[in-house]
């Protein structure tokens, strides 16, 4: 460190206890140069206890988890609406048997548009069993089905509740309503960041438009709001205004980003513990040094014709979704923790026309899933990166019909009592179906797993323990699980 900079380090000492200064300049998305500015020495003395102990992290430094991980890295493909389990994953012959019979009538309290309610309906795809586990899987799916001795199905899935934007709530953030952090952010809060020049947890969303929910989807809520994710679009400039408009000097530069460094630092010791303020710093750090870093890092040019056709990049209805699974890959490859892919709006919401609908959807997902797994195996990534798919909910087994009542225009509504949801990597067993549903797929009942499991699994493959993973907040440990 630098006479300079010590001096610095020892003058802001007097203002602020170091505990404090470190916890306000050395995170998240920009501010890590700053801490950097002050020297890495200051940081070093100082240990950033894990959640669970008396100092909550404030800052991205990597942090030991409680127990041995199986995963470093998570990728999160979350398709928003509600897949239809009993169209996908679960097959139903009594659906079949029972095609047309009424039922509304002993699940009327469980539809959320009974005006709309229809009888019994059976799957319109054809199920086979794959693999050499003999795992079900619809027609719908023909790439996936290829991987099935790879991936982990858990069919007794359960939520709370049957709308849209509260149950999207709850599997992002564990509650019901709005404004807490979110899955990802409770990762990064809790490991901190393997990489300082790209965010932890970036989020690839799609550009037809945004999920239900928008932004909130991967917010940091209480949290530092270094912790939220980071918007990469997928086409064009990953990040908007990253670079300057006209090209400078690189002395002129680094001369400049001092300045304001020490600019920032003479403002920020004067306000300390203000963690908006310390988020902002860092974000505007990181940013700094993205700027080479997350251009290279969605540079799909850098890769092989095979692998842009694993994915089904170039191609339609492939391109768009083929080119974010293959960027999480490039991003968990360079140390990014977590990486979220969204599909616009309420995609798989199938209140009507579902055999067209549903089809659709796997036809923009199905392949670069399928290649995303696959390419992950063939670089020896696949073991250490948990591969994470599912939804908010599943569907009824009863139609849901159109105005003009015509079932062959039918869909399903809403069930919040049983869907299904996949894992792959991070050493799970692949090839094996956990749980059951009713014979009709309307309530799962055996091996139930709730949202808080399935939240709970997901931290414990990272070694984090979601009962240690929490935030004082007026006496209560608020975790992503619960409150105590």
């Amino acid at each position: 460190m630098s006479d300079r900079n010590e001096s610095q380090c020892k003058s802001l000492r007097h203002i602020i206890s170091r505990r404090s200064l470190l916890g306000s300049v050395s995170g998240g998305l920009y501010g890590a140069a700053l801490a950097q500015l002050l020297g890495m020495n200051c940081a070093a003395e100082e240990t950033t206890a894990l959640s669970g102990g008396n100092v909550p992290p404030t800052n991205m430094n990597p942090r030991p988890p409680h127990a041995e991980p199986r995963a470093k890295s998570v990728i999160h493909l979350f398709m928003n609406g509600g897949p239809s389990q009993m169209d996908l994953f679960d097959p139903k012959p009594v659906l079949d048997a029972h095609h047309g019979e009424k039922y509304f009538d002993r699940i009327a309290g469980e539809v959320e548009s009974p005006q709309s309610a229809g009888a019994l309906m059976r799957s319109q795809y054809k199920f086979a069993q794959h693999g050499q586990c003999g795992m079900w899987m619809s027609d719908a799916l023909p790439n996936l089905s290829r991987q099935v001795d790879d991936i982990a199905m858990i069919r007794s899935m359960y939520t709370t509740n049957i709308t849209h934007e509260p149950a999207i709530y709850i599997i992002q953030s564990g509650k019901m309503s709005p404004g807490r952090p979110t899955l990802g952010s409770w990762v990064v809060y809790g490991l901190g960041s393997e990489c300082r020049n790209l965010p932890a947890y970036v989020v690839l969303d799609d550009p037809l438009g945004l999920p239900v929910n928008g932004v909130e989807n991967w917010e940091a809520g209480f949290l530092s709001p270094m912790f939220q994710g980071t918007r990469f679009r997928s086409t064009g400039t990953p990040v908007l205004n990253l670079r300057a408009d006209v090209e400078r000097p690189v002395d002129v530069v680094t001369s400049e980003r001092q300045l304001i460094a020490e600019l920032d630092a003479l403002h920020q010791s004067r306000r300390p513990g203000q963690s908006v303020l310390a988020a902002r710093i860092a974000s505007y750090e990181l940013a700094a040094r993205m700027q080479i870093s997350a251009s290279e890092a969605l540079d799909l040019s850098q890769e092989t014709q095979s692998t842009l056709d694993m994915y089904g990049i170039g191609r339609e209805p492939t391109d768009s979704y083929g080119r974010r699974c293959l960027m999480a890959r490039r991003l968990i490859e360079r140390g990014v923790r977590f990486v979220q892919l969204f599909v616009n709006g309420n995609l798989w919401d199938h209140h009507t026309g579902l055999l067209a609908g549903l089809k659709s959807c796997c036809d923009r997902t199905d392949l670069p899933i399928a290649g995303l797994l696959r390419d992950l195996k063939q670089r020896g990534l696949f073991d250490s990166t948990l591969v994470a798919w599912g939804s908010e909910f599943g569907r009824l087994p009863i139609a849901q019909l159109a105005a003009d009542r015509d079932d062959r225009n039918a869909g399903r509504d809403h069930n919040k009592n049983a869907f299904s949801v996949w894992l792959a990597g991070a050493g799970i067993q692949g090839g094996t179906t956990h749980g059951a549903t009713d014979e009709l797929g309307l309530h799962s009942v055996e091996d139930r797993v709730s949202v808080p499991d399935w939240h709970a699994t997901v931290l414990h493959l990272l070694g984090l323990d979601h009962r240690q993973l929490f935030v004082l907040d007026n006496g209560l440990k608020e975790k992503l699980t619960g409150v105590e």
